[in-house]
């Protein structure tokens, strides 16, 4: 028998807004809403400000004396780059390979108290890790099911979230604590769309309200409640990774390009040995960016080939992009190949021209003061 899939505290509101649910990562969540689908719902984010439900993403606290050291220690990114009240991107790698277990943000509440937000499907094995290399006096905690997570993203996000009180002048990767309905709010700069927008942790008891005030405060604004499939077309014009597409455990952050999430003086990390040695010796392939000069769309695991039969790589995302009105995407390819290079797709069997170049495609907004 099939494990019956998880909901969101909103599933009877996506309901109520005639949704089109579809399972990702163990959960039962909104794909698009009637009335608007994926590309209106797209452009409301990329011109005014739509609101994603996110729940389905896992939410653990590390607790005790010298948690953030442990987090530190256990996780690529260097915590001491950020202090309390700041959110860092960072990586669980394998010990072994260096292969990405997860991606996650890291909330520094305290040298004592970090919240990590990883994705839904890889949350009980973060957490497993994480718990089996804990030092005494330090508790690592599943709070996957207790939290309502909000996204509110676009050009317009700050007015709606200023209309209900909740704190907007942070910094980009900073958070504040702001208070909805009786329950305490914490509001991060953060957001997987490539716009200037917030991230809202709430408790599951705040749900129904917070997400009726923020569309009531949206309407004059435009917004849009938004569902997984925009998420995924505004990231990807982002080149944002998606883990289990563009990184896992057969992806290391080296080959992904994601050393920048790397504290690479730190003493220790899992899998800091192997990541050191591949940044040393070079990767044998590396994450593109790819933009059709044709008409060509891409999608995952179709095969990038400099001629006919030279094939040089793969697709790990891939879309049409409502921005530019054209195929985009990431690809492994090897790294041999020109960083600009011409190649071509395989798309159904037809040879499709594309550009390697190094995304964002789109411009972002995310981090303007």
């Amino acid at each position: 028998m099939s494990t019956p899939l998880l909901t969101s505290p909103l599933h009877a509101r996506h309901e109520a807004l005639g949704a089109k649910m579809a399972e990702f990562g163990g959960w039962s969540m909104p794909l698009e809403y009637a009335g608007s689908g994926v590309v209106k719902e797209h452009t409301a984010v990329r011109e005014a400000v739509g609101l994603f439900d996110v729940s389905h993403l896992g939410k653990a606290t590390v607790s005790g004396p010298g948690a953030a050291d442990f987090v530190n220690a256990c996780l690529t990114n260097d915590l001491g780059r950020i202090g309390p009240g700041r959110a860092q991107y960072t990586l669980c790698c394998d010990e072994r390979t260096g292969g990405v277990v997860d991606d996650l943000i890291a909330y520094l509440h305290a040298d004592d108290d970090v919240l990590l937000v990883p994705n839904a499907a890889n949350t009980a094995e973060v957490v497993r890790r994480l718990a089996a290399a804990a030092p005494a006096g330090v508790t690592v905690t599943d709070r996957h099911r207790e939290m309502v997570v909000l996204a509110v993203q676009g050009p317009r996000s700050d007015e709606v979230l200023t209309a209900l009180g909740l704190p907007v002048d942070q910094d980009y990767m900073a958070f504040g604590l702001g208070e909805h309905a009786g329950h305490e709010v914490v509001v991060c700069r953060t957001g997987y769309t490539g716009e200037r927008g917030y991230e809202l942790l709430a408790p599951n008891a705040a749900a129904e309200s917070l997400w009726d005030a923020l569309l009531e405060a949206g309407a004059e604004h435009g917004i849009l409640p938004c569902g997984l499939g925009a998420r995924d077309t505004l990231r990807t014009e982002m080149g944002y990774p998606l883990h289990g597409q563009d990184i896992s455990l057969d992806v290391t952050p080296v080959e992904a390009r994601l050393g920048w999430a790397v504290g690479w003086s730190k003493p220790e990390f899992w899998g800091r040995e192997p990541l050191l040695r591949q940044r040393e010796e070079g990767p044998q392939r590396v994450l593109r960016g790819i933009v059709a000069t044709g008409r060509g769309i891409p999608r995952p695991h179709m095969r990038v080939l400099l001629s006919a039969d030279v094939p040089v790589g793969e697709v790990t995302s891939g879309t049409f992009s409502p921005t530019l009105r054209k195929g985009v995407g990431l690809a492994l390819v090897a790294a041999t190949v020109a960083a600009d290079a011409e190649v071509s797709v395989d798309v159904r069997g037809r040879r499709e021209v594309f550009q390697l170049t190094k995304p964002p495609f789109v411009e972002p907004s995310v981090r303007e003061v």
